[in-house]
């Protein structure tokens, strides 16, 4: 299916049914707590699924429906724009499964994507630990052979959405410490396997959005092997870019909604139209280049480190959208107490952590540099 004919069916479908997956989920949940964003994510996601809409940009071989990843590009976009999911829980499938399909076993991955797609299940990223930061390659989480599979111990740490996962993709040390990224084996982890114990951690915006999981004696199958032994740093690589990718293009659509709720809420006078318009600016930039890169995707190209420039123009966006609503909404954001207030405060907090998450805004632009800027070494 071409982008032109997805668009006008799924925007004659949203129309249609906006209004039902709107509706507050009847489990219990309410306002903006990270269990009732997965209960909407459930409930939009599995209504796409059984319309087609998610499967569309997803191979047949795990239920999907064919065509470009730019349908997947579109979908997210469309249902941020219409306020119907939180941009963080749903594009963590942008995150991980275009990888895992390139690494996983036919046959497991036509078993645990579906679910996945249908919103039945979430999975989560096993990448970073607490003494580690920003250097992966220095991860000290390890597997162990043993009859039939591996035995994993160690933890992790802000991995997102962890208590909410039913699996994780998972870096390990399988080699010595000094052999480093060239040590590093990727597996598929069911979270509820014995010895997984997952302690979610407060935000500073008061949300439990990630956790600390500790590893004690977890038998992974020798099938659960991602690729090949001590080749988890491809794995690795081949994920981040799809991380700072189609996902950010959604972020960006959720982006371009706060902006232009902003406008409507802020006083009258309250905006600068100097700050509005520098910020204007930096949106659509970010959209010039991140709509390239989901084109690029669509051309069958490999993403690289240039989608570190698209992290670094999303995260510099996020916080200039936010400092321009704390200033515009003052009163609110310090002192208010309703649920618009709560929106805003909460927002403007979490947008500091934009420059962190996902990768350090110093290490992307150290990235850059080297990389694709062929800078050389530091030194």
């Amino acid at each position: 299916m071409e982008l032109e004919q997805f668009r006008a069916g799924l925007d004659a479908w949203l129309d249609e049914n906006e209004s039902a997956l709107r509706q507050s989920v009847a489990d219990g949940t309410a306002g903006d707590s990270l269990e009732a964003h997965f209960a909407q994510l459930k409930k939009v996601k599995a209504a796409a699924y059984d319309a087609g809409w998610v499967r569309y940009g997803w191979p047949s071989s795990v239920g999907g429906l064919g065509g470009s990843p730019i349908l997947r590009a579109y979908l997210g976009e469309t249902l941020m724009a219409r306020n119907l999911v939180d941009p963080g829980t749903y594009s963590m499938i942008e995150v991980l499964v275009p990888t895992a399909l390139d690494y996983m076993d036919a046959g497991l991955a036509a078993e645990v994507v579906p679910p996945l797609l249908r919103g039945d299940e979430s999975w989560c990223q096993g990448f970073s630990e607490p003494s580690t930061g920003s250097n992966l390659s220095a991860l000290t989480c390890r597997a162990t052979p043993t009859e039939g599979g591996w035995l994993v111990n160690g933890q992790k740490v802000w991995t997102s959405y962890a208590q909410f996962a039913e699996r994780c993709v998972l870096l390990t040390r399988t080699g010595t410490p000094e052999s480093m990224h060239r040590g590093i084996t990727a597996f598929f982890v069911d979270m509820d396997s014995p010895g997984i114990t997952v302690r979610p951690l407060q935000t500073i915006h008061g949300v439990e959005e990630f956790s600390e999981v500790f590893f004690d004696d977890v038998f992974v199958p020798a099938s659960r092997l991602l690729g090949e032994v001590d080749k988890g740093w491809s794995i690795a690589m081949d994920l981040l870019p799809y991380e700072r990718s189609t996902a950010l293009w959604h972020r960006g659509a959720f982006l371009q909604r706060n902006l232009g709720d902003l406008i409507d809420v802020a006083p009258a006078g309250s905006l600068d139209p100097s700050a509005l318009g520098a910020v204007a600016q930096q949106l659509y930039a970010f959209r010039a280049r991140s709509r390239g890169t989901q084109w690029r995707l669509h051309n069958g190209e490999k993403l690289a480190s240039e989608t570190s420039i698209d992290k670094v123009q999303l995260a510099l966006l996020e916080q200039s959208i936010f400092d321009l609503a704390a200033d515009a909404l003052a009163e609110q954001v310090v002192l208010g107490d309703d649920e618009n207030a709560e929106h805003w405060r909460s927002a403007y907090l979490y947008s500091r952590a934009s420059t962190i998450y996902g990768g350090s805004y110093e290490i992307q632009r150290n990235i850059i540099a080297r990389r694709v800027l062929n800078l050389g070494d530091e030194g």
